[in-house]
């Protein structure tokens, strides 16, 4: 049986959406010549955006660019004589995004992220031109925002050489220190995401990559998503809410006695930052011949929360994720998290081409180091977030929980997944003493 291309059943339908937003907003004479961008209309997996370049058949003139111009939180006017843009619609069928303030939360921390890197020029963050929210079930959320110039160094940076990747890891613990050091806005007292109140203020909200919060602590925020995560797994036909074998009970008392425990050590526990929580390569714009960044990109993952959170969420492939406790103490994993808590050995192990790049990893904590970034190293306690990190993460495992993914295996496999994730599971629970 063929398999049903979901990105691409209302492909015309968004094209069409999209026209008219842009009559809407600018009044156009002429259509505009609408791309997508990284689309592939035979992904097996829902996007969770579809992304546009919008290039109009002439440059904005100031009658267009202030036919419709309103105050709107977020947004800045679109410059006379606009080009080009990005448009950005929510895909509905993105299940595992909240809807409520997704649009929301993304444009409040691009506001705060360009305030943060204010300091970098040119600018690295998109200007938001406009947006329509996604709460309502009906809606079609948008972003109307500034292409940012450049090539993704997503791309480029695995061809590139270690001599090559160092200005880039420079630039990026720049980003970062920046982005630690900004200060929030009173308005911002908690953790999780944003939306704008009546008065246009940022306020705290759910996390759209949660469906709850906002929370009061750090550790607040783990027991909500560890909440939400056995209540997903409730509803899987497949893990059951792992209620076979007393692994439900263990979890429980895991969530109810055993997370506190791993929060006592933590240092600064009150620290809240702006999180990009995908900062990664693959979000990033650099010129090719002066391998300067030009822009960090899509923010839809982005939340408030502690420093220590960016490290268990970003950097893949440019020094990579600070991990938890695995079971295996002689794996790549618990190198990985001793090197960066302790110190690198010398000489560096072997890199891989599939495995750890110790030198990348070794040079990104070199360039953390040079500015003083908060860091794994200079964050007490971090492993133990990363450990219950690591069991939210074995509580709804992406292939047993991913509808599409679940459509790709056969029962058997499944079944044989299942096994091998409760195995891990357990294992973690006997190492965690529940």
């Amino acid at each position: 049986m063929a398999a049903v291309l979901h990105n691409h059943i209302n492909f015309q339908g968004r094209l069409d959406f999209v026209q008219s937003l842009l009559q809407e907003q600018y009044s156009l004479e002429e259509k505009a010549q609408i791309s997508p961008i990284h689309y592939d209309p035979e992904s097996l997996f829902k996007y969770n955006n579809f992304v546009y370049r919008i290039s109009f058949p002439a440059p904005l003139t100031t009658r267009q660019v202030t036919k419709n111009r309103v105050e709107q939180a977020g947004c800045v006017p679109t410059p006379v004589g606009t080009k080009e843009l990005i448009i950005r619609l929510t895909n509905s069928d993105a299940g595992e995004m909240y809807k409520t303030n997704r649009v929301e939360n993304e444009v409040a921390m691009i506001t705060l992220a360009s305030a943060a890197l204010v300091e970098f020029v040119p600018h690295l963050v998109p200007s938001v031109y406009g947006w329509g929210s996604a709460a309502v079930e009906s809606s079609q959320g948008w972003i109307i925002q500034e292409l940012m110039p450049g090539t993704p160094v997503g791309e480029a940076f695995r061809d590139m050489d270690l001599e090559q990747k160092r200005p880039i890891l420079s630039q990026m613990a720049r980003m970062l220190k920046s982005l630690q050091k900004y200060k929030l806005p009173e308005s911002i007292t908690g953790f999780g995401g944003l939306k704008f109140d009546h008065n246009g203020r940022m306020i705290n909200a759910a996390m759209p990559t949660v469906g709850a919060g906002p929370w009061t602590s750090y550790e607040a925020f783990f027991r909500g998503s560890l909440e939400v995560a056995l209540q997903n797994a409730d509803t899987s036909p497949w893990i059951k809410g792992w209620h076979a074998r007393g692994v439900r009970e263990r979890l429980d008392a895991f969530v109810k006695h055993g997370i506190a425990a791993h929060f006592e050590s933590l240092g600064s526990k009150e620290d809240r930052v702006i999180i990009h929580a995908d900062f990664n390569p693959s979000n990033l714009l650099f010129e090719t011949e002066s391998g300067r960044i030009t822009g960090l990109i899509d923010y839809d993952f982005s939340c408030i929360s502690h420093p220590s959170y960016e490290f268990l969420r970003s950097f893949n492939s440019a020094g990579g994720k600070f991990p938890g406790w695995n079971g295996d103490e002689a794996s790549d994993d618990m190198e990985v998290s001793k090197a960066k808590l302790y110190g690198f050995p010398s000489p560096l192990p072997p890199s891989t081409k599939k495995g750890v790049q110790w030198d990348v990893m070794k040079a990104w904590e070199d360039e953390l180091e040079r500015l003083d970034v908060k860091r794994p190293s200079n964050i007490r306690g971090i492993d133990k977030v990363a450990d219950v990190e690591t069991v939210l993460d074995a509580i709804l495992p992406w292939r047993l929980h991913n509808e599409d993914a679940l459509k790709l295996q056969r029962e058997e496999a499944i079944l044989k997944c299942r096994e091998e994730k409760e195995k891990h599971l357990v294992g973690l629970l006997d190492h965690f003493g529940f």
